[in-house]
């Protein structure tokens, strides 16, 4: 409303009164501290739980990636939990039955290591390390709990999934013993990643790789002692020593073979400067020479192949002979194209002793020190720091090093404790995920990846991945249910006693299997089955289940399918997943078939639980868990930094709703939150900051201004008995109804593509482009200056009604607390009915009525013309005419003003203007004054079938009437008299 607009006018006379739409949606920054009145008197706590009991048609499921239970909810928590609720909001909109259980992924070292503090697990039982990890898991996931429902998060928040409930810990079970019966888990001994620093062995994804990582890289020479057969003796062939290069130099001790490309060339070359003879690729050869400093001169090529057979003197154990050997991972891009080989110590250096039969001998303890294999020089260093210095001395004081550099590489560490990983050898557990491949990649197929980018990412991340090691050498986690027998250490486990554990774990918890005696755990029933012997022949296994292989398994405790009730189980334990169905907690028999209709978690997901997910799912049940992933960014800073504590801008989402400890962090409230996750473009990094923040403050404060208007002017109206029926209402009105049903469908396909972005733009250009702009200037007159009951201020409030109802649901997504407090106040519905219990936006196919569009959209530019003609002045001062030759835009104006002059027409009321006359042309006695300008529209009706080109020419000059005091329009006949109309409701309302 314009300030001043009815000032003068008794208040009895004015529809619309602003000042009684409800403090909510008119207060500057919101106060965020204490209940929110809308979400308690709009039953939100029950909501989720409401929609699961109704009947629906359809079903969506969204299946939680769990967060880690290990600390304060951070921003990222933010951004992952509301773009899941907005969907799963949208969808029971609609009408569709939302399956969503929150979870939380409860075990691991991180936690482990916090729960301790500076304890440490000197002195400590595993059970006592589990208490305590329990204790603080807890503690986390109340905080996280809390802070998520606080965001709006629609669930049943006393039923979630916990990865250290019993009941989900004996699914996860189920997995592995399905998973090992076919052969996919077994226990080897090779080569894995191992922290030092935490003592445990770590799978892929529990690697960060460090871009800036340095590493002492080295050249070093290792005699060749005997000439390969396919090498002609030349003189001068005698001394001839192997060039090789490794960024690992505390490696060399356990050096079994120097590999070459078969099909390469390679030469003998003297360096001009010693004489030294050196055995490298051609093609090495002048990138060498200008490092080294000095010219190689060739002496002798010849092929990779024919390096076979040739023989070469270890360099830190003179009398050993080790082989040349050919392999497939020798390239040319750095190095000497000769290729140092620790098959203990590297994947492809293993993967050549398997081929070769080379020994695979571990020279590294768990805490990354050297063992007594490398004799006394070099025990009990540390590999990465003071024994590569020694290593490198060693082959210095042999004459061996020929360069040391500095190299700066990727390298990988331990995500957890931020230090770098070795690798070395050790008896672990594993998952063969070169055959399950082939098989994930096809199910791969059948999924909708969002961006479709990131199915590049995580089918590359697939092919890296040639094994995965499940075993953990910790306390806090799920324990591998396998016994070891106590004389020959061979492992006792198959489908009898996995599940025989399952169901132990299932009643009383996995601390069971440390608190029961190993008669309990294989009893004589089970070992009669196995022929194992009695069980105190065996001792329990110490490792637990890597946590990817935990959270991996949460497709089989969670994703529910309605299957027929099974017979009644035996009466069990209260556990934290003991609400769900016999059939949901009993995950691989046939019935459960269910995939989630969607995973939505951010792009570290893609080699994390995305991927074991799938691994896990397609070794099973040979199909994906997921029909849709949606892979989004993450959170950064406003300058696009990553957020850390050291540089002062991490975002806590508390301060953005509860406000800071100053005024320089104020409390924007929940909604704000959710509108920046909304508005973000979710499939690269989201910043965040206070003027982003501030940003969608503002914007919603304009949305905000806007439903205080439409609330404001619907004040005593009642859409049940005082609608107008839509063909009876004004054109504009109807034109509304239109670009309104055209919103909510472009809406609802925005929010169906999971692009709230795009919602948040529509809503905005609807907003500011077809209501502010246009609509609520053009109808003001009509809303506050007819009378209360006229036909036309009800077709209005009809329209204006409907939009405020579609804009609503529209936002309720997104905005779910605003959305709910309007709908309080809305005209329409009864006490105690609420917003998100009462279906999408409603809209009808009568509001796209033929020839509409083209009528207000070809008055709309004559408006133009005539708006342009006045630059800066007010259009209710001027008279203006119409003039178009007969045809189709004569008729669509026709429509909108019956009579050649009219003051009141619905032409009029587009136009803005005092008066408005039509003609077929511009008459000949024009007023002096008037602007003349012309113009064209072109009609396009019945989808392009009925195309018409319609010129039309306007004149425009002051208006003749008098300014009316009540309405402000140019129509009265003399001064400070009323026009007609004001007349007419004046004197009815007295």
């Amino acid at each position: 409303m314009e300030p001043g607009l009815l000032e003068g006018v008794p208040f009895s006379l004015r529809w619309c009164d602003l000042r009684s739409v409800g403090y909510g949606l008119h207060r500057g920054k919101v106060k965020a501290r204490g209940p929110d009145p809308a979400r308690q008197e709009c039953s939100f706590a029950q909501l989720y739980s409401w929609q699961r009991e109704r009947k629906a048609k359809k079903t969506f499921s969204l299946h939680d990636g769990p967060p880690y239970a290990n600390g304060a909810p951070h921003v990222g928590h933010a951004l992952n939990k509301i773009l899941k609720d907005i969907r799963n909001r949208f969808e029971m909109l609609r009408g569709r039955q939302v399956h969503y259980v929150p979870g939380w992924d409860c075990h691991g070292l991180p936690i482990e290591l916090k729960a301790l503090g500076e304890l440490g697990t000197s002195g400590l039982s595993p059970l006592q390390i589990r208490r305590k990890a329990r204790e603080f898991a807890e503690g986390a996931i109340a905080q996280q709990k809390a802070a998520f429902q606080r965001w709006g998060v629609m669930a049943d928040w006393e039923q979630c999934y916990y990865t250290f409930d019993g009941t989900y810990e004996a699914a996860q079970l189920k997995v592995f013993q399905e998973m090992y019966s076919k052969g996919l888990i077994y226990q080897d001994y090779k080569p894995i990643f191992w922290s030092p620093s935490s003592r445990t062995a770590l799978a892929e994804a529990e690697l960060e790789y460090n871009p800036e990582h340095v590493s002492r890289a080295i050249y070093a020479t290792f005699a060749l002692t005997t000439l390969p057969p396919g090498v002609t003796a030349e003189e001068g062939l005698d001394n001839v020593s192997l060039l090789v290069w490794t960024t690992q130099p505390w490696t060399i001790p356990a050096n079994q073979a120097v590999c070459y490309m078969p099909n390469a060339e390679y030469s003998v070359v003297k360096r001009a400067d010693n004489s030294q003879l050196l055995l490298i690729a051609t093609e090495r050869a002048a990138s060498l020479a200008a490092l080294l400093g000095t010219e190689l001169r060739s002496i002798s090529t010849f092929t990779g192949s024919q390096l076979e057979g040739g023989m070469y003197t270890h360099p830190m154990n003179p009398g050993v002979l080790v082989p040349l050997l050919p392999a497939n991972h020798v390239t040319m891009a750095k190095g000497t194209g000769l290729v140092h080989t620790a098959p203990a110590h590297g994947m492809d250096d293993y993967s050549v002793a398997s081929q070769f039969k080379l020994p695979v001998e571990c020279m590294v303890d768990e805490d990354g020190r050297f063992t007594e294999l490398v004799g006394p020089q070099l025990q009990g260093l540390s590999v990465l720091t003071e024994g590569t210095d020694k290593v490198i001395s060693m082959l210095k004081e042999r004459g061996a090093l020929v360069l040391e550099q500095q190299c700066v590489h990727s390298y990988p560490y331990d995500w957890r404790t931020k230090q770098p990983v070795v690798i070395r050898p050790s008896k672990q557990w594993f998952i063969n995920t070169l055959s399950l491949k082939d098989k994930a990649k096809e199910a791969l197929q059948k999924v909708q990846v969002l961006p479709e980018s990131a199915r590049g990412s995580l089918l590359a991340m697939l092919d890296r991945r040639t094994y995965w090691c499940i075993s953990r050498q910790r306390s806090w986690g799920v324990p591998i249910p396998v016994f070891y027998h106590k004389e020959n250490g061979e492992a006792l486990v198959n489908k009898d006693t996995v599940s025989h554990i399952a169901k132990l774990f299932k009643e009383k918890g996995s601390d069971c299997w440390w608190e029961l005696p190993i008669e309990t755990l294989l009893p004589p029933h089970v070992l009669k089955k196995t022929k194992a012997g009695v069980a105190s022949d065996f001792v329990r296994g110490e490792d637990v289940l890597d946590i990817w292989f935990d959270s991996g398994s949460s497709w089989a405790a969670v994703l529910e399918e309605e299957v027929q009730e099974e017979p009644e189980e035996p009466e069990e334990p209260e556990s934290r997943l003991s609400w769900l169905s016999s059939s949901f907690r009993s995950p691989l028999v046939a019935e459960l078939d269910s995939r989630a209709d969607v995973c939505v978690e951010g792009k570290d997901q893609l080699g994390g639980w995305f991927q074991s997910s799938l691994l896990t799912s397609v070794a099973v049940r040979n199909k994906a868990p997921y029909k849709c992933l949606v892979v989004h960014g993450f959170a950064v800073s406003e300058t696009g930094e990553k957020m850390s504590k050291s540089l002062g801008n991490v975002v806590d989402p508390d301060e953005v709703i509860n406000g800071g400890k100053d005024e320089s962090a104020p409390a924007y409230g929940a909604d704000v939150l959710r509108w920046w996750v909304a508005e973000s473009n979710i499939f690269s990094e989201l910043q965040i900051g206070s003027k982003v923040l501030n940003a969608a403050h503002d914007s919603i404060s304009k949305l905000r201004n806007t439903l205080r208007f439409l609330l404001g002017n619907l004040q005593g109206f009642d859409p049940r008995t005082q609608a107008v029926d839509a063909k009876q209402m004004h054109y504009v009105d109807q034109y509304m109804l239109h670009l309104l049903r055209e919103y909510s469908m472009k809406v609802t396909d925005a929010y169906s593509e999971f692009d709230a972005s795009r919602v948040i733009r529509l809503l905005q250009a609807f907003i500011t482009r077809d209501l502010s702009n246009f609509y609520f200037s053009i109808i003001k007159d009509r809303l506050y200056c007819d009378p209360e009951d006229s036909p036309g201020r009800r077709s209005c409030q009809t329209a204006l009604e409907e939009i405020l109802d579609g804009v609503i649901r529209s936002v309720a997504p997104i905005l779910p607390h605003l959305a709910e407090e309007v709908y309080l106040l809305a005209p329409g519905h009864e006490k105690g009915e609420t917003l998100f219990r009462s279906g999408w936006i409603k809209s009808s196919s009568v509001w796209q009525r033929p020839g509409l569009e083209e009528a207000v959209e070809g008055a709309c530019a004559i408006r133009d013309s005539f708006l342009s003609s006045i630059p800066g002045k007010n259009a209710a001062q001027y008279d203006l005419t119409i003039a178009i030759q007969p045809g189709l835009l004569f008729e669509l104006m026709e429509s909108l003003q019956e009579e050649p002059t009219s003051t009141s027409s619905q032409l009029v009321e587009l136009m803005m203007a005092a008066r408005v006359s039509l003609a077929t042309e511009l008459p000949r006695d024009l007023n002096p004054q008037a602007q003349v300008k012309h113009g064209s529209f072109l009609i396009n009706l019945e989808g392009g079938f009925i195309r018409e080109q319609s010129p039309f020419s306007i004149a425009v000059a002051p208006s003749t009437g008098i300014r009316c005091p009540r309405c402000r329009r140019y129509i009265s006949e003399s001064a400070d008299c009323l026009c007609t109309r004001c007349q007419s409701v004046v004197s009815q309302t007295h």
